[in-house]
């Protein structure tokens, strides 16, 4: 790939997020563009567009003379924002980020003239019908490799701005991600993550409307020297039976899943405009867990959502234990402009962080009482680092020597080093 040692790039965000910025950097790259900083933002909450604008100061102080592009899902969804900020010269949306030639023409015009150039580029995302304009090989570490399948989401749910920056959901033909994961095969990765905005929505647009699960099951016979497959976050009500089958028998499918659960009470699962009740959330865990006992789960929980109460709260407190989660990812919810949530009552904001906090904790307590209970076990595990690697289940391990990075060893687990299992 074309190097362009004065490119910068920040991400922030989630995985995709983070593979189309792999995806612009060689676009960059090969256009010959050279003089830029390039900041792919986050819209999920407030603090993620706070953060951004605070980076964007940070980087145009340190990048004198280097054009500031601004893009991603808040470049997305709140242009103005960025483009008022005099240290921005440039605000490209979803769609154009991941266009060949949007880098070209901007190689072509340097140096970049504010005066005579449109500063916001952001076309109608609800209007884009393709998906992954730009396939790359190998984003990830040495030996794990991230491939993305479906973009955008067609839910509303009422807290969420995310479909207004990514658009309707739009998928990857199979014949396209099976190819791409065969040349990451080829190349020596072990490992490769299905990533997507709702992978569970994926070919929903394709002819004949296959599903996420009969994806997996293709790839697994299509290409069988890879030795692990790993999907991202799941909305477990849209598991279909071909996906819930491949987890429960094939065991190159790892047996970790992350969880889109947002809350554990009926009412604010209600209001939130979800698509599933606490009951379907435990159900599924109990059927997947005596389907695969090793396999274990983690899940995206928001506290404080407006309108919650301490009892409602307490229910998704429950809702860890009764599911079963190991890994939580906890959200204090911030109202964003825009969504059906921030027009709601809120609660108080010291609420919502002492919340959070305590979800946090249980969190915690959840992941050492797994790490405790995988001391003397023998895991398979993936090397990153050649001090760090990952279980089937995604739990980190740390060694003491070095270890060749992209091989999995068997190994026994001999305690626990913090957040981590030794080996």
């Amino acid at each position: 790939m074309p190097q362009a040692p004065d490119l910068t790039f920040e991400t922030f965000g989630c995985r995709l997020n983070a593979y189309e910025t792999e995806a612009m950097r060689e676009l960059a790259a090969e256009a010959g563009l050279d003089d830029a900083v390039v900041v792919n933002t986050c819209a999920v909450t407030a603090e993620a567009v706070r953060q951004a604008r605070q980076s964007i100061r940070k980087l145009r102080r340190e990048n004198p003379g280097k054009r500031v592009i601004v893009t991603g899902c808040a470049a997305q969804t709140e242009p103005e924002t960025f483009s008022s900020m005099e240290e921005v010269d440039l605000v490209l949306g979803n769609l154009e980020k991941m266009r060949a030639g949007t880098w070209r023409e901007l190689a072509k015009t340097a140096p970049f003239d504010p005066e005579r150039s449109e500063k916001i580029r952001v076309d109608d995302i609800m209007s884009a019908q393709e998906t992954a304009g730009h396939l790359i090989d190998g984003f990830g570490t040495r030996a794990r490799a991230y491939v993305q399948v479906q973009n955008g989401c067609d839910h509303r749910c009422t807290f969420c701005i995310i479909p207004y920056g990514r658009g309707n959901s739009r998928s990857v033909p199979a014949g396209v991600v099976v190819e791409q994961i065969q040349r990451l095969v080829d190349k020596g990765f072990n490992e490769v993550v299905l990533t997507g905005v709702d992978i569970t929505s994926w070919g929903a647009d394709l002819p004949a409307a296959p599903k996420l699960g009969d994806l997996v099951a293709r790839i697994l016979k299509l290409a069988p020297d890879l030795p692990r497959l790993r999907i991202s976050s799941i909305d477990s009500i849209e598991a279909d039976p071909s996906l819930v089958e491949a987890i429960a028998s094939e065991p190159r499918l790892m047996p970790h899943l992350h969880l889109s659960l947002q809350a554990g009470d009926d009412l604010t699962l209600k209001r939130m405009k979800r698509r599933h009740l606490r009951e379907d959330s435990i159900r599924f865990c109990a059927e997947m867990r005596s389907a695969r006992p090793d396999i274990v789960y983690g899940a995206d929980l928001i506290a404080g959502f407006p309108t919650e109460t301490e009892a409602m709260f307490e229910n998704s407190l429950r809702l860890v234990e009764e599911c079963g989660l190991t890994y939580l990812h906890v959200f204090p919810y911030s109202p964003r402009k825009g969504t059906p949530a921030a027009r709601m009552p809120q609660v108080a904001r010291e609420e919502v962080k002492e919340r959070a906090k305590r979800l946090r904790t249980l969190g915690q307590t959840r992941l050492e009482a797994y790490l405790a209970s995988q001391v003397g076990r023998e895991h398979k595990v993936l090397m990153e680092r050649e001090r760090l690697g990952r279980t089937e289940t995604f739990a980190e391990v740390s060694f003491e020597t070095p270890k060749p990075v992209g091989a999995i060893l068997s190994t026994t687990m001999c305690g626990v080093d913090g957040k981590r299992l030794a080996a």
